[in-house]
């Protein structure tokens, strides 16, 4: 695969990550479901990490994680390394354990989005800012609504993946 290949497969993907973010920042952040909202970026990452392999997932994840830290208020720059760790975890995990298949993409996104929440839980607890159980009251909705939106953000970067994707000419 040639540089400009390379380039024209990595465009197209950004403007999938570019639908995703509108859709996670501007209009599912305004239509709270039982007061939360879902994560829409860690699903992007996990679904180009799962079709694309590890090494893809983590560049990726980088670039999802800039984006995140850069566009939503309150970060501290560990979500750069984090997504980016996600994307490379789970490209291994899907190459060499499980599959490229949207039954692969759901169990790392309950994964992803597990410790995502579960450090954040750990972080408020470590601050004694609230109790668990209102914090699992509100960590298990907002990772059960994120799973609902899965099979849309597989949807997009999957048919991204079957026109660009892999080792295809573009």
């Amino acid at each position: 695969m040639t540089t400009r290949d390379q380039i024209h497969k990595w465009f197209f993907y950004a403007l999938g990550l570019f639908l995703v973010w509108v859709l996670d920042a501007q209009i599912l952040n305004r239509l709270p479901v039982l007061g939360t909202i879902p994560m829409l970026l860690p699903l992007a990452v996990v679904s180009v990490a799962v079709l694309e392999g590890a090494y893809a997932g983590a560049g990726f994840g980088l670039a999802v994680g800039l984006l995140w830290e850069l566009a939503y208020p309150g970060g501290f720059g560990g979500l750069v390394f984090g997504m980016a760790l996600a994307g490379m975890i789970t490209g291994a995990v899907s190459q060499y354990a499980l599959s490229q298949s949207f039954l692969s993409c759901l169990l790392c996104s309950a994964g992803v989005l597990g410790v995502l929440d579960g450090l954040r839980i750990l972080r408020i607890l470590f601050l004694q800012a609230e109790t668990l159980d209102v914090l699992l009251r509100i960590a298990v909705p907002e990772i059960a609504l994120s799973l609902c939106w899965t099979p849309v953000v597989y949807w997009i970067f999957r048919r991204i993946y079957r026109r660009v994707g892999g080792a295809k000419l573009a």
